[in-house]
């Protein structure tokens, strides 16, 4: 399960992102294929050339993570089913970030951001799927990082397509706390590179103590799972390992038992 920084989808109220110029993307209440009210963006301002609209979301904290991935869904028209508009229609779409401590207000300044990528459509609609209902939602993910300050803006430059945004979802995975070998290994988030993989040392679940020269270890992975155990915890001399912890020994505590009645009663 990965930890969501932003659903759009999830939001019913008005996102209220930064459109420039005002006149460019539009926040629309729209549905989504489940017919569920959702709150979109739109541009389609395709009879005129060098468009150059942004859209900007609001300040998005990012915890402790390092990398984060970014879930567009989108619809875009097809160039060709939109008469006259060749040579100023496109088909595209670029992603963009910008990292930053704290929320910079409502301005945008282009020459801060970095290119993501461009996004391309795998299938786009004509004017017959509109009288049909068919969405054609294109899914794409995106990676950033890693990032170093406390938070990041994303940004979507228009120039110049029929494009709806349906849902922006930015989130982040973590290796979530686990018991392994009678250790507790805590919620780990993942290493800022894809390859990375972050050693974790585990604490010994109560009654029990590392096996000698041996301390438990595991690795987090960039994809959430944990990997490569290595060592152990064992229980502590009269107890014993029931499931994930450590138990008193059955027979040592009718001993007890016995001799705490012979001190009280003494028999």
């Amino acid at each position: 399960m990965p930890v969501i920084l932003l659903d759009s989808k999830a939001q019913q109220t008005e996102l209220e992102w930064i459109s420039s110029p005002p006149n460019g993307w539009e926040e629309i209440s729209g549905l989504d294929e489940n017919y569920t009210p959702i709150r979109t963006y739109q541009v389609c301002q395709v009879m005129e050339s060098n468009q150059n609209n942004w859209l900007r979301t609001n300040w998005i904290a990012k915890s402790n993570a390092q990398r984060i991935f970014v879930e567009l869904k989108f619809t875009l028209r097809d160039c060709n089913s939109l008469p006259g508009v060749l040579g100023t229609c496109k088909e595209t779409f670029n992603l963009y970030y910008y990292e930053t401590d704290y929320d910079t207000g409502r301005n945008i300044r282009e020459n801060q951001y970095v290119k993501i990528d461009t996004i391309a459509a795998d299938e786009s609609f004509t004017q017959g799927d509109l009288g049909e209902r068919k969405m054609k939602l294109n899914t794409e993910v995106r990676e950033i990082g890693p990032l170093s300050k406390k938070g990041f803006y994303l940004a979507f430059q228009d120039v110049g397509a029929c494009i709806a945004l349906v849902s922006v979802k930015v989130y982040y995975k973590k290796c979530w706390s686990i018991i392994e070998n009678l250790a507790i290994f805590p919620d780990t988030v993942t290493g800022s590179e894809f390859s990375s993989l972050v050693e974790v040392r585990g604490t010994c679940v109560s009654s029990a103590e590392e096996e000698a020269e041996n301390s438990p270890k595991m690795h987090c992975s960039a994809e959430g799972e944990w990997l490569v155990p290595i060592g152990k915890c064992i229980c502590k001399a009269g107890y014993q390992q029931k499931g994930d912890t450590c138990e008193l020994e059955s027979s040592r505590y009718v001993v007890h038992v016995r001799i705490t009645l012979r001190s009280v009663i003494g028999i």
